[in-house]
């Protein structure tokens, strides 16, 4: 009778271990799938958050880069000579500071002949020889190098330096017979000067206040007079450029 009892609560003992095990399993295979649940989501919302970012990132980039395309060729435009009236800012002689040699001197000793190649190839409507010629007038000039501090500019000819202050005199918006246009930015003396002259007329391209990188220069006493010169444009760029960096500049534009 004994046996049997002990036998009966046994069974019984085993049962009750097998139920409390089986819950055990359960409610752990719950926690565990409802932590894999939590993990899946947490994972897709940071990987939504990632998408979002690289998505905001790449509208970001490519507004960016149209931005920077449409102001490129906003920039080309008006290099070339398009551009509107209401586009035309006044300028300081800030914007020419800096110490400037003549480029006529490398034209002379060949180192440009590079330059005249290149346009005869890419541009199609003269010769080297001929580009040559035609910027041997453009660029001849006295004057080897001009130094410009605040208002007051040096003109440097066969080492003799003359400075005076110039104080600007507005601009005037050119059309020329091909159609495009230019900007003269326009100095006159503040006071009277010898060996120097009463206006300077600056073209470096721009239409609006910027820091030159060369510019084209026209000098004389006769403002209108200045206006209607197109063939000789004496041509400066910073004294610290040698002339194969000059070259290699003119032929990136």
């Amino acid at each position: 009778m004994l046996v049997s009892l002990l036998k009966r609560f046994g069974f019984i003992m085993v049962g009750v271990l097998v139920i409390l095990v089986g819950c055990q399993s359960e409610d752990s295979s719950t926690e565990d799938t409802d932590a894999s649940s939590e993990s899946q989501t947490e994972t897709t919302e940071a990987e939504q958050e990632t998408k979002d970012k690289d998505d905001h990132d790449h509208d970001h980039d490519e507004h960016e880069h149209e931005h920077h395309h449409a102001h490129d060729e906003e920039t080309e435009e008006i290099y070339n000579g398009y551009f509107e009236d209401s586009q035309v800012q006044d300028r300081t002689l800030s914007d020419w500071e800096g110490d400037w040699q003549s480029v006529y001197p490398y034209l002379q000793d060949g180192t440009l002949d590079e330059v005249f190649t290149h346009k005869a190839e890419h541009e199609g409507d003269k010769t080297a020889e001929e580009y040559k010629a035609y910027y041997d007038t453009g660029y001849q000039t006295e004057v080897e190098r001009i130094v410009i501090d605040g208002e007051m500019v040096t003109f440097v000819e066969n080492g003799e330096e003359n400075t005076a202050q110039y104080i600007s005199d507005g601009y005037e918006i050119l059309t020329y017979d091909a159609g495009n246009r230019g900007v003269r930015y326009i100095f006159k003396l503040a006071e009277e000067a010898e060996n120097l002259p009463q206006y300077i007329q600056f073209s470096d391209h721009s239409i609006y206040p910027t820091k030159a990188s060369h510019y084209h220069l026209y000098w004389g006493d006769d403002r209108e007079a200045l206006l209607e010169e197109v063939t000789n444009w004496p041509t400066y760029y910073p004294s610290e450029m040698d002339g194969h960096d000059i070259a290699h500049e003119m032929m990136a534009h």
